[in-house]
């Protein structure tokens, strides 16, 4: 898969209304879902003993954290686009976040972005994603939602 090249306001306002790309599978271990749980605090069952969610959970299996899913979206948008020519990028907004799937350990994540605008802010670039956490083998995404990164490039 090739990246979606972006060296300035101009090249991304290119893709204004189209999907950019979709990023390659990731999978969720049992090792990075724990490592989340330690680094949240958030150490429910449902996350982390597998044993416990084999019998009382309705998913026969742990599941990962919603927040770990919506955490990967700056690592899979990376595989989509490569920025060059930029000095930062902060995450600016999430609307309309919807988780709409468990995502059980061992599931395969992927990505895929729409640009549904951008705009030049005085010369800070305010990008609007709308995005699609896909699950391998499941036609039901794991989230859906619009996220707003903004850009400052060098020039």
């Amino acid at each position: 898969m090739s990246k979606v090249n972006i060296k300035s306001y101009a090249d991304l306002l290119q893709y204004e209304g189209q999907e950019m790309g979709v990023s390659d599978y990731h999978t969720i271990t049992q090792e990075q879902i724990n490592l989340f749980a330690d680094a949240t605090l958030d150490h429910q069952w449902i996350h982390i003993d597998a044993q416990r969610a084999q019998t009382e959970s309705p998913f026969k299996s742990t599941i990962a954290h919603g927040y770990l899913t919506v955490s990967l979206l700056p690592y899979l948008w990376g595989q989509i686009i490569n920025i060059e020519n930029l000095k930062m990028q902060v995450n600016y907004e999430i609307e309309n976040l919807r988780f709409n799937q468990a995502v059980l350990v061992n599931s395969d994540l992927r990505l895929r972005v729409k640009l549904l605008s951008a705009k030049d802010l005085r010369g800070v670039i305010k990008a609007r994603l709308e995005v699609t956490m896909e699950i391998k083998d499941s036609k039901k995404p794991a989230f859906t939602g619009v996220i707003t990164f903004l850009y400052h490039f060098n020039d």
